[in-house]
């Protein structure tokens, strides 16, 4: 099963501590060794969203382009990082590496997704794109999640021609996700640098560090940071994560079908199921299982 990672923050902020646990994952603490990809936004002087990204196909503990993220203190205000265990799609492949990225109403919009969509969805879907239809997006790699991610945007442009309100916007979202949910396992982030959408079909926990702060341990090696040390009082960050990645803290978790949208690292949306359920994390492994998600 892919492992996603995400923050969201008022300020920029290095997302280093938390990349370095999440790293051991891809071919250290767990077997998720088909690549890793993570996308930076960065916001300007002058207001304006940049998009850094780094892509690998090697196992992300032992990558160089990961060593580069960590020894390179990027300070953003939302990341989106994904590592990889094929399923649909060639192995170790650039072109099949999450955070899948596309231009949307003059933004740019990063999407990773961990779970397997169905056949019949695959093969529905792909007919879209082969039988003379104007798809506006369509793939370049052969993973279910990019399908997945342009037949999300393809809704969206078929709905809205400019851009709807933040709340039109994310209820769509929160329909369509709840769609490709029906239609295989399906957890995703998407961000376009200024929110960032979690959306849990089975697996995803979030914390939200502010003031007081204190010290964290990570579960995925031997390592602690005392926040208290390297923020300030008005620091607000928001870390999104398939499985938690500390062993002392807090983590909420992400209800079945639930949808958040955070920014500037509070929650601004939320769009819950009149019945909550909640998996718990062998639950959701076996249900990646079920389904013939690599495991």
């Amino acid at each position: 099963m892919c492992q996603l990672l995400g923050m969201s923050c008022n300020t920029p902020t290095d997302i280093g501590f938390s990349f370095a646990g999440f790293r051991q994952r891809g071919g250290a603490t767990d077997h998720h060794e088909d690549g890793f990809g993570i996308a930076f936004f960065e916001k300007s002087d002058s207001g304006d969203i940049g998009l850094r990204q780094f892509h690998d196909n090697q196992p992300s503990y032992l990558s160089p382009v990961a060593d580069l993220v960590n020894h390179y203190p990027i300070r953003a205000m939302n990341v989106i990082a994904h590592i990889r265990k094929a399923t649909t799609g060639e192995k170790n492949n650039l072109a099949n590496v999450h955070p899948f990225v596309r231009e949307v109403w003059g933004e740019q919009w990063a999407f990773a997704h961990n779970g397997q969509m169905t056949d019949s969805f695959i093969r529905r879907t792909h007919r879209l794109h082969t039988n003379g239809n104007a798809e506006h997006y369509t793939p370049v790699g052969t993973t279910d999640s990019e399908l997945a991610f342009c037949y999300l945007l393809n809704r969206l442009k078929s709905a809205f021609k400019t851009r709807p309100s933040d709340e039109t916007l994310f209820t769509f979202l929160t329909a369509q996700c709840r769609y490709l949910s029906a239609n295989g396992l399906f957890n995703c982030l998407i961000s376009n640098g200024r929110w960032q959408l979690a959306y849990a079909g089975s697996l995803l926990f979030y914390l939200i560090r502010q003031a007081p702060f204190g010290e964290a341990y990570l579960s995925d090696g031997e390592m602690s940071v005392d926040f208290k040390d390297v923020t300030t009082s008005k620091d607000k960050v928001a870390v999104i994560v398939t499985i938690p990645l500390t062993s002392n803290e807090h983590w909420q978790q992400i209800a079945v079908d639930e949808c958040l949208v955070f920014k500037d690292g509070a929650i601004v949306f939320r769009d819950t199921p009149s019945k909550k359920t909640y998996m718990t994390i062998e639950e959701g492994i076996a249900l990646a299982r079920s389904v013939g998600a690599s495991v």
